[in-house]
């Protein structure tokens, strides 16, 4: 079985979603500072989790080749 080129395409793909999001939410750090300490809870547990939503199907494209 030879290795497929989407496995390493994937992985830099899902390193850059990580990057990018990290610094949309840190730009928005000096506004959400200001926030309550529970809206800030909320927001950055939210966000934390909402990224991980594009993984399933790019994660599903690495293994089989479709996106469905």
């Amino acid at each position: 079985m030879t290795p497929s080129w989407r496995k390493p395409a994937g992985m830099f793909v899902i390193l850059g979603l990580i990057a990018v999001w990290c610094v949309i939410i840190a730009s928005g750090s000096a506004m959400i500072g200001r926030w309550p300490a529970l809206s800030q809870l909320a927001f950055y547990l939210v966000t934390g989790i909402v990224w991980i939503a594009p993984l399933k199907p790019l994660l599903r494209w690495m293994e089989t080749g479709r996106w469905r």
